[in-house]
C-alpha cells in the first residue's frame, strides 16, 4: 500500500502435486482496509500457477474473525472440521536477545 508491505503469503507444493497457503495475513495497521481480499486473490492466482489439482489452507479459530469469510468468498469450500484444544504463550516471545543491537 503506497509502497509499504500490507501482508504476505507463503506456498508449498505438496506431493500430492496440489499447492498449499502455509502463511496468509496482513499487517494489523492494513485490517479492515479490504487488502486481505486482493491479497488473498493473488495468493491464489500465484497458488493456482503451481498445481492443476488443489489449492487448499488449514484455518482455525484464532484467524482473522473475517479469515472463513474470506476464503469462501474466492471460491475455497470446507473440506473437513476438526476440534482441537492448544495452549497460547500469555505474551510474545520477543523480542529476542540482541534484537535491537546494530549488526556488525
Amino acid at each position: 500500500v503506497q509502497g509499504i508491505p500490507a501482508g504476505y503469503f507463503e506456498l508449498s507444493q505438496q506431493p500430492d502435486q496440489s499447492a498449499k497457503i502455509e502463511y496468509f495475513g496482513l499487517l494489523p495497521q492494513f485490517i479492515g482496509q479490504g487488502h486481505g481480499g486482493y491479497l488473498l486473490t493473488l495468493a491464489l492466482k500465484t497458488a493456482w500457477e503451481l498445481t492443476s489439482q488443489r489449492v487448499w489452507v488449514h484455518t482455525n479459530s484464532i484467524d482473522g474473525p473475517n479469515a472463513l469469510k474470506n476464503y469462501q468468498a474466492r471460491g475455497l469450500v470446507i473440506y473437513d472440521q476438526q476440534q482441537a484444544t492448544f495452549d497460547l504463550p500469555k505474551s510474545s516471545p520477543g523480542p529476542w536477545p540482541g534484537a535491537r543491537r546494530p549488526h556488525p
